[in-house]
């Protein structure tokens, strides 16, 4: 699946001051990362504060980023869960066109592995489009092992994996050893996309693209072309400033970037928060250095 290698983006929810949607903010957004050069747009990912939207804004924002999409780049639509059951019924009566779901691991319950695949096994079966497995276990609290990722590898619907274990690029090198050619393996984090790409990754979705598109897609790129000497070079002139949009959590920081790039105000969603007067600060101050580096901002 060429379409989904490269560079994604997992969109911000810009809201306004009422904590409304600010669909505004969201077009200059998703004009903003398509002019940057990215490859594909990620619709509710967790970026986008999806636990705090209801079921009918995240359609709204789905058919809203569809509708301003006029480089007509594929599109993934998060849609996960920890009730398999009534995730599955989901999947069966989802209508919206989309290119590929997002699917991240069952959270709080903390599956076994056969629990796992089996769970994905269940979604894939009932999906309209291609699935994308998502392992994130700093959020999720289980890891998905490179042995049960290869197995759900097999099935005709599951075509790839965003991976964010703890031991990332480690676990990236084992599934890249025993996958299939044609299964998509995509980095969960953005410090670490050439030694994963260079492991034998295809690509990253990214938090740092909302702000920084057309660098990190040139990152990727070099990466991809295995100029490793020109993306080292690229991401250490981001590390500073990925250091401070994680500080405070996510997307507490690259909103704020954001907004200091004139596109939203930077609000969040309780329990999420705006980033603190300190970090403000800081951001602003790597923000004059960025935009003094050319191709950066």
């Amino acid at each position: 699946m060429d379409k989904f290698k490269g560079t994604g983006v997992a969109l911000v929810t810009p809201f306004k001051e009422d904590l409304s949607v600010d669909y505004t903010a969201l077009e200059q957004l998703v004009n903003h990362v398509s002019g940057g050069g990215v490859d594909y747009l990620v619709v509710m990912g967790t970026t986008a504060e999806s636990p705090t939207l209801t079921g009918a804004e995240k359609l709204e924002v789905l058919r809203f980023v569809k509708s301003k999409n006029h480089k007509n780049l594929p599109v993934v639509y998060g849609l996960g869960g920890n009730d398999t059951m009534a995730l599955v019924s989901k999947f069966k009566k989802f209508q919206e066109d989309v290119d590929a779901f997002l699917v991240v691991c069952p959270f709080y319950n903390k599956p076994s592995q056969r629990g796992l695949q089996l769970h994905f096994e269940a979604i894939a079966a009932a999906a309209k489009k291609p699935v994308i497995l998502y392992n994130v276990p700093k959020r999720t609290s289980v890891n998905m092992t490179a042995k049960t990722v290869v197995a759900l590898a097999q099935h005709p619907n599951i075509i790839g994996i965003k991976e964010a274990s703890g031991d990332t690029v480690v676990q990236a090198e084992e599934i890249a050893r025993k996958m299939p050619d044609d299964f998509l393996l995509i980095s969960g984090d953005d410090d670490l996309i050439t030694p994963f790409i260079k492991c034998g990754g295809h690509g990253v979705i990214s938090v740092i693209a909302n702000a920084l598109p057309g660098h990190t897609s040139d990152l990727v790129n070099a990466a991809l072309a295995a100029d490793y000497s020109k993306a080292k070079v690229m991401a250490n002139d981001m590390e500073e400033i990925l250091g401070l949009l994680f500080s405070e959590g996510n997307p507490t920081g690259v909103k704020e970037l954001l907004r200091q790039m004139g596109i939203g105000n930077g609000g969040l969603r309780l329990p999420l928060v705006e980033a603190s007067e300190g970090l403000k600060e800081k951001i602003a101050n790597e923000y004059k250095v960025l935009d003094t580096k050319k191709g950066m901002i």
